[in-house]
């Protein structure tokens, strides 16, 4: 009985780590968003975009303004007024106003669903040449990403993109760059965890089925440690 059962220990604690180890890499998909924007461009020979946390709280807050507002085809017509940028969502990120910079550029999206950020560029926010060629203008140097779970379950995706050089001293955070911690959402380069728990917990599920699905492939293919296959 002990030499059947220590297997299958064994194979339940490597899931245990491996998915622990999972949920620590996968905490935040604003910034896992930011490495696909740039995997996007350096296939393009374009210069990868500085992640900016300054600038990804500017467009978690874009993104919280666009609830309500998301189409059938995954679209948003959602437009604050020029001045909300400074006068409000700087403030609720902490962004040091003499530190703000000039946005060059955004991409808006949504769904109602949660869907990978990979799935989310392809499928959602870049779909169209419109959209590429926003992507991929050489102006930008820097790049922010917001994400949010709204009303009803929309996920909503804000891009936003700024030519300042690409340095930490523009959209600079307080507190030493933590700036305030928000109370919903995900944003790039964030110093704190996303505040969506059910989010999180979708996320960590499907890495733990993942893990599953695989150590089920890898037991069909080798064949199975245990007595009753």
């Amino acid at each position: 009985m002990k030499k059947e059962n220590s297997p299958l220990m064994s194979i339940l604690l490597l899931l245990s780590l491996s998915f622990l180890a999972s949920s620590k890499r996968q905490g935040n998909p604003a910034s896992e968003m930011v490495n696909v924007l740039n995997q996007n461009r350096t296939a393009w020979k374009l210069g990868k975009l500085h992640e900016s946390p300054g600038l990804g709280c500017i467009a978690l807050q874009y993104a919280k303004l666009c609830e309500g507002n998301c189409n059938v085809n995954n679209t948003l017509t959602c437009e604050p007024p020029e001045d909300d940028f400074t006068q409000v969502f700087a403030p609720n990120c902490g962004v040091e106003l003499p530190t703000f910079g000039t946005i060059t550029g955004h991409v808006l999206g949504c769904g109602t669903h949660y869907a990978t950020p990979e799935a989310s560029f392809s499928d959602i926010l870049f779909r169209d040449n419109k959209s590429l060629l926003v992507l991929r203008n050489r102006s930008h140097t820097e790049v922010g990403v917001g994400m949010a779970r709204l009303h009803k379950g929309t996920y909503v995706w804000c891009i936003l993109f700024s030519g300042d050089g690409g340095t930490n001293s523009s959209f600079a955070l307080e507190a030493n760059g933590r700036g305030i911690k928000q109370r919903k959402g995900c944003y790039s380069g964030s110093a704190f965890s996303c505040s969506n728990a059910h989010m999180i917990c979708m996320r960590l599920l499907n890495s733990f089925l993942g893990i599953l699905f695989s150590s089920f492939c890898l037991f069909r293919h080798c064949g199975c440690p245990f007595s009753k296959c």
